[in-house]
């Protein structure tokens, strides 16, 4: 590839998962390896906007990006990685990557369209569902749920809209005074939230507008949102050479350089790590920074004590979006709701700076 620096000329850089920290890992990496991404999709996606995109779907044209757009000097291969040998990823549309250096990052199992296009079409369709629905029921009270909750309220305040949480209180990973601060300005826009209750989307028919909960409430609703947990991509790694790396919950174990454990040479960064600290978007850049430079140094034959060490976010900093204007802000001895941290996030939701990071305007 014409433009390398010299760094790791020839060395052969793969890195499995397109999202966050995959994304910017391959960025760093693609001037200086022959730098190729596995990604099942051909786009890279700003998760935090995605909720302001179901109801500006016009939003989602600068946070749903081409990998080709901030990967000029790299391969891209749209498929899914389904092998890890010693020295090659194997994928599923048949191909064999070599590598010498190997970053895993495909975070959790999602079930997105391929095509940028098909992604864009998809928050089209679901600002038409919440637009015709006058009743909306959201099942799940983490972040997602909240501020889907958030979003849809401000902007179409006339929806009456439903939450239901299976626990006490909302937010969880969140400490009690960010739940109340939350409950509080949902309840202020007229948000009915249910506690320690399920719902069984399983056997809902075609058109009904029913939905009973664990506790035997029968909840009417238009239409409704699932905003629960997702499972790990992982699975697909339990067939490969790194069976033993995984934990109990499908997590990869990394050590202090967020090299897998045993291995000198495989990396994983981003949702799928054992790290013990909250999963988030900000903390997955550092990943990338980190493996991005420990990577550079392996390549250049640096001596492995130059490496970066990673120290997990004991008490992370949180922000959850309350529609366009509002938030509620974690820091490690204050938690603050209303305009002020609504300024820091909510506005354009990291959008320009992640676009920035990117090397994108």
């Amino acid at each position: 590839m014409a433009g390398k620096q010299e760094t790791g000329v020839g060395k052969k850089v793969v890195v499995i998962g397109g999202g966050v920290a995959g994304s910017l890992a391959a960025k760093s990496l693609q001037f200086v390896s022959n730098l190729t991404l596995i990604d099942p999709k051909e786009y890279f996606e700003i998760p935090w906007a995605n909720l302001r995109a179901m109801v500006e779907p016009s939003f989602a044209k600068r946070s749903v990006i081409h990998h080709k757009d901030y990967l000029t000097n790299g391969d891209i291969i749209t498929s899914k990685a389904i092998n890890v040998k010693e020295n090659e990823v194997m994928t599923a549309d048949g191909r064999s990557i070599a590598y010498d250096y190997l970053v895993i990052a495909s975070g959790h199992k999602d079930q997105f369209p391929e095509s940028r296009t098909e992604r864009l079409k998809q928050y089209q369709s679901e600002n038409e569902k919440i637009k015709s629905s006058q009743s909306i029921l959201i099942v799940g009270g983490g972040p997602t749920g909240v501020e889907l909750a958030g979003e849809i309220v401000v902007d179409f305040p006339e929806k009456k809209v439903t939450l239901v949480h299976n626990g006490s209180r909302l937010l969880e990973v969140l400490g009690p005074k960010a739940a109340n601060k939350t409950l509080d300005w949902l309840t202020s826009k007229k948000v009915e939230v249910k506690f320690n209750q399920k719902v069984n989307l399983s056997n809902i028919s075609q058109g009904s507008k029913g939905y009973t909960t664990s506790a035997g409430e029968t909840i009417e609703a238009d239409s409704h949102f699932l905003c629960i947990g997702k499972p790990l991509a992982s699975e697909w790694l339990k067939e490969t050479v790194l069976r033993d790396s995984l934990d109990e919950f499908g997590r990869l174990t990394v050590d202090a350089n967020l090299r897998i454990k045993g291995y000198k040479n495989i990396f994983a960064i981003g949702d799928i790590t054992d790290l013990k600290e909250m999963k988030q978007g900000y903390l997955a850049q550092k990943h990338s920074a980190v493996v991005a430079k420990n990577i550079k140094i392996l390549m250049s034959g640096e001596n492995e004590d130059k490496m970066s060490t990673y120290e997990p976010a004991s008490k992370a900093i949180a922000i959850v979006s309350l529609g366009r204007c509002n938030a509620v802000a974690e820091f490690p001895i204050l938690t603050l709701s209303g305009f002020i941290p609504g300024l820091i996030k909510s506005r354009d939701l990291f959008v320009g700076k992640t676009r920035k990071l990117m090397g994108l305007d």
